[in-house]
């Protein structure tokens, strides 16, 4: 009657990995989540893999990234049935070959989980998707003008395995009629610090990260370029307690290096938005807005910067 059941917790791992690489995408020291599936059959195991299926195509677009679901082999975990969440990454460690159709669809979706969540499933893997493991070229249904490779980076991976570890730990319950059934199992996994490297592989330009607004550290970071000046010190600061007032999270440089220093050093941070406040623009009454994604600048008054950063909401212009 416990039954269907999903346990999960969120630790730190540590593996002895032989050849650490790739920074914290590799490491001997990792934060996982480990979700794991209890269930009386394969039909209700398959409903719980297709529930998490979708929780994490939702999950990563909820942090800004499009993570392609690809058949994957289940190595030494074993099981029936196996994907890995992908994210896109020129440096990414592993090779994947899809269909050009992955690149326009559309992963987000409103998710009634109670239905029968099997077509929505159906709809995303009937699209070629595979990873170096388990692509074949000489027996690949794309043709070859249809086929991307690319390279990219894995942060989820989820499996089915039956009844693998429960017979061997003699894990079972009494089904209905009485009789005992060995536990339908399955796993799900969420690389979290891998995560960290991961977005910024797939989101960064030659001037630094590019954090994307949902899991970015800071919301704005605001920019004082004359600490000293008492024009610019009083606006820096009302607007920083202001953004604070009006949950955002905020970061303030007050910090005496120089400006191209200060904006550079930004940009490599990749803080989402940006509030320039120096004396020549005051005298203008204008600030400098910088959306760092788009890099587009927007010379704004001290008015409206106020207006701007006292949205409760999602900060835009």
């Amino acid at each position: 009657r416990a039954l269907p059941m999903n346990l999960y917790h969120i630790q730190w791992k540590f593996r002895d990995e032989v050849r650490p690489r790739f920074g914290v995408m590799r490491g001997r020291e990792f934060l996982m989540k480990d979700a794991y599936s209890f269930d009386l059959n394969e039909a209700e195991a398959r409903i719980a893999y297709n529930k998490m299926f979708v929780s994490y195509l939702k999950t990563f677009a909820r942090m800004g990234l499009t993570a392609i679901p690809m058949e994957a082999d289940t190595g030494p975990i074993g099981g029936d049935m196996s994907h890995e969440f992908i994210i896109l990454a020129d440096t990414g460690e592993s090779g994947v070959y899809f269909h050009k159709d992955w690149l326009k669809t559309d992963l987000v979706t409103d998710i009634d989980y109670s239905a029968d969540l099997e077509p929505i499933i159906n709809n995303f893997t009937k699209i070629y998707a595979r990873t170096d493991e388990k692509h074949d070229p000489n027996n690949c249904p794309v043709r070859k003008e249809d086929l991307v490779e690319k390279r990219g980076v894995e942060v989820g991976h989820i499996f089915y395995f039956g009844t693998k570890y429960s017979k061997a730990m003699g894990a079972s319950v009494s089904g209905p009629n009485g009789k005992s059934l060995n536990l339908h199992m399955g796993s799900y996994g969420i690389g979290v610090s891998r995560l960290v490297g991961g977005i910024i592989e797939a989101s960064h330009d030659e001037k630094g990260i590019i954090w994307p607004e949902e899991v970015a550290p800071f919301d704005i970071a605001i920019i004082n370029l004359n600490p000293g000046n008492s024009l610019v010190d009083d606006l820096s600061e009302k607007l920083y307690r202001l953004g604070l007032k009006n949950r955002h999270d905020c970061l303030y440089d007050d910090s005496n290096d120089s400006a191209g220093g200060k904006l550079a050093t930004m940009d490599l941070i990749g803080i989402p938005w940006q509030l320039v406040i120096g004396p020549r623009g005051l005298k203008k009454n204008i600030i400098e807005l910088k959306h760092r994604k788009s890099g587009s600048v927007s010379e704004i008054s001290p008015d409206k910067a106020i207006e701007f950063i006292s949205n409760q909401g999602s900060l835009s212009l």
